[in-house]
């Protein structure tokens, strides 16, 4: 387990540089029944173009706060890690009055338009569709995202040490965040490379978070991320798990 003083991005960069064709970040929807299945590579090139949009479209730097009004989706996975690569401070679920941009699913638009800054909106659909129309006083995450550059630098180096993560009331730098996921690992069923985590937790706690995102990166493992599992029975939910090789659950 990777316990120095990194960031998450950084251990992205890690995983990307040692297996890229493995898979990091497996979804489902079950209200829709939809399934999402992204390699290392993959995911990291989303990143990376989300990234450039938040420091290049948006003008985030260091310091500024990022409201993600989101659930526990792929996409938010995506931005959680395009936060850390460009040190902006990701406020899951957090005030949006308060924030520099605010990111924000189809279900919060409402609440995102106190965010005086940049608004963004995601549509939230199957394979990262956009919205039929764009909301009112925001930009389409899937209209944009698309033509960024498929590499991303930081203008300004990102330090492990300034705040990166804040969920419900708690705030956390980089390094600690990385800390934290690794120590949580052995709670988790997390045993290292390999290892193949399934949560149901939702993204506005830092067990959610830690489960459905830090935790598997921070080990070397992947995650099957479940949205709506509660529409599962045990039936459905243990062929879930074998035919996804899951070897530990968090929910």
């Amino acid at each position: 387990m990777n316990v120095v003083a990194r960031t998450s991005a950084q251990l992205l960069q890690d995983a990307l540089a040692a297996d890229p064709g493995r898979p990091l970040v497996t979804f489902y929807d079950d209200a829709t029944g939809e399934r999402v299945e992204l390699s290392v590579a993959t995911f990291a090139n989303w990143v990376a173009k989300t990234a450039n949009l938040l420091q290049g479209e948006l003008n985030a730097e260091p310091g500024d706060r990022v409201t993600l009004l989101l659930p526990a989706h792929w996409q938010t996975a995506v931005w959680l890690l395009a936060c850390s690569s460009v040190g902006v401070v990701a406020d899951v679920h957090g005030d949006p009055a308060a924030a520099d941009v605010v990111v924000s699913g189809p279900d919060t638009l409402d609440a995102a338009r106190a965010c005086s800054g940049e608004r963004i909106a995601l549509a939230l659909r199957p394979l990262g569709g956009r919205f039929p129309q764009t909301p009112e006083g925001f930009v389409d995450y899937a209209v944009e995202v698309p033509s960024q550059g498929d590499r991303f630098a930081p203008f300004v180096p990102v330090s492990p040490d300034e705040p990166a993560l804040a969920v419900a009331g708690a705030e956390w730098t980089g390094a600690e965040v990385v800390a934290r996921a690794s120590a949580d690992a052995a709670g988790l069923g997390l045993t290292g490379p390999g290892s193949r985590l399934l949560s149901g937790l939702p993204y506005d706690t830092w067990e959610g978070l830690s489960a459905g995102l830090f935790s598997p990166l921070a080990t070397g493992g992947s995650v099957v991320l479940c949205r709506h599992l509660d529409r599962l029975d045990d039936d459905a939910l243990a062929k879930r798990v074998e035919s996804e090789r899951v070897t530990a659950v968090a929910r």
